[in-house]
């Protein structure tokens, strides 16, 4: 049951998001990426670990130092857009970038 709540509630805010970028794309963008999602992911972590310090910590230093290679991907994205880049070429470019930045993340916090 736990794991139907949890697509439910990850689909809801995708549909949201891409139903306000519509008319409003700005305030999707940022709907996308404002930390409701890393709230949502600390509330199951607390719920699925009994509140354990120690894993809450490490999560929440894991997304504090992921933020990074996610600002990195939409850089990227970003730039890709303004030399009018196809999408396929812009996602592949961003995922590549964001790809070498997580396994420096992941190597640095270790």
């Amino acid at each position: 049951m736990q794991l139907l709540i949890k697509i439910f509630i990850s689909v809801a805010i995708i549909l949201i998001a891409t139903g306000i970028a519509k008319k409003f794309p700005s305030l999707a963008g940022l709907i996308a990426v404002m930390p409701l999602t890393g709230a949502l992911v600390l509330i199951w972590v607390y719920l699925e670990n009994s509140g354990n310090p120690e894993v809450l910590q490490a999560f929440t230093k894991g997304a504090l130092w992921g933020i990074l290679p996610s600002i990195l991907f939409f850089l990227v994205a970003f730039l890709c857009l303004k030399k009018e880049a196809p999408l396929p070429l812009l996602l592949a470019a961003s995922f590549g970038v964001w790809l070498v930045a997580a396994f420096i993340h992941q190597w640095l916090t270790r």
